[in-house]
């Protein structure tokens, strides 16, 4: 089991610690609606230095990021993020990712933990033609997610850039929390705002502690990965290995607006025709209508209790008080408004079919 820089704080911190993604991680500090809320009201800080990172440069490193990623990487420019996707040669993802454009000719991919090796050997695969210069960093640098929205205030006195400044899916490398060259980046994984900091693992502790000062009087807290799945779950945003994988398309998964078709990329031809003639199932989100807690795997039936989906993922929702969750349907079924039923033990509970996010500003 690996450990992140960060691990020894977690610990003296009293963090519930679970294996995750081949690391030793902090599930929760005191508990998962206390955590939740404290994202949602205030600031939170996460640590994800388990994520993936590589390293794409040269002046073929673009060819290579247009070859293997769904979304349209030439319309990137220095400070630019993309959500973007690593399709598969049968239809489906082989993980969902986030590319930075640093400079001209070097771009950032951020892959999820769970993938770092999967995902290595698929873009080294298509590169052997290309020929871009490829370098997996992932060992070498941390990531902390400062999410909130009193983010920006509290983290201000941290740094020269005016973090107001930035713009949703942009970043700036910058001077933070007395070190140079971090990446601030407004992007996250909550729907609450904020920031995620990339820095070396030689700096992230320092970086911890400066956060923790900053925030101090405005009640900032760690964050364990339950909250970090309760708040995504809540903007309805896929989870690799949950609600998309080697099995499930973009557009299965409601992904068609990162897969653009102004470029040749791997299946695309294949997957031009599945937009043509629509995907058979679709992933929904859906709200019970009675008490109860959704979890993954769980069955969606129809109202004569007959199996038509599967629970991909649900919980019980600490902002809403609510249970809620995603699964797919057969497209027919799929409507905004259908009412299916979540089979919770031998109980078949009524949910209704609703358009994400679950949680509204």
């Amino acid at each position: 089991m690996k450990n992140t820089t960060l691990t020894p704080v977690h610990e003296s911190l009293g963090a519930k610690m679970v294996p995750f993604a081949g690391y030793n991680m902090p599930v929760s500090y005191e508990g998962v609606t206390a955590e939740h809320e404290t994202v949602r009201r205030s600031v939170g800080v996460f640590d994800v230095s388990h994520m993936g990172e590589f390293l794409i440069s040269g002046p073929k490193a673009l060819e290579l990021i247009q070859k293997v990623s769904s979304n349209d990487a030439a319309k990137l420019t220095i400070g630019k993020a993309q959500y973007s996707c690593l399709p598969n040669e049968t239809g489906g993802i082989v993980d969902d990712l986030i590319i930075y454009k640093l400079k001209e000719e070097q771009y950032l991919l951020v892959v999820n933990a769970s993938n770092i090796e999967k995902d290595w050997g698929h873009i080294s695969n298509y590169n052997k033609a290309i020929g871009a210069d490829m370098r997996d960093i992932s060992e070498d640098y941390s990531l902390l997610a400062i999410q909130g929205p009193m983010a920006v205030e509290a983290m201000q006195s941290l740094t020269s850039v005016d973090l107001a400044s930035i713009k949703f899916y942009n970043f700036k490398v910058a001077d933070f929390a007395g070190i140079e060259h971090v990446i601030i980046s407004a992007t996250g994984y909550t729907g609450s705002g904020g920031f995620e900091i990339y820095c070396k693992n030689s700096e992230v502790k320092q970086i911890w502690d400066k956060v923790f000062e900053a925030g101090a009087s405005f009640g900032i807290k760690p964050i364990g990965l339950a909250a970090r799945d309760t708040l995504r779950l809540e903007m309805g945003y896929c989870l690799y290995g949950n609600d998309i994988n080697d099995t499930t398309s973009p557009f299965e998964a409601g992904l068609g607006w990162i897969t653009k078709f102004t470029k040749d990329f791997v299946n695309s031809d294949a997957l031009a025709k599945e937009k043509l003639h629509g995907p058979e199932r679709k992933l929904v989100a859906f709200e019970l209508d009675e008490r109860g807690i959704p979890r993954h795997d769980y069955d969606i039936v129809d109202g004569q209790g007959k199996k038509i989906g599967i629970v991909t993922s649900g919980t019980m929702s600490p902002s809403m008080g609510k249970g809620i969750g995603m699964g797919y349907v057969p497209t027919i079924l799929s409507e905004i408004g259908s009412k299916i039923y979540i089979q919770v033990r031998k109980k078949a509970i009524p949910a209704t079919i609703v358009k994400p996010p679950f949680y509204k500003k």
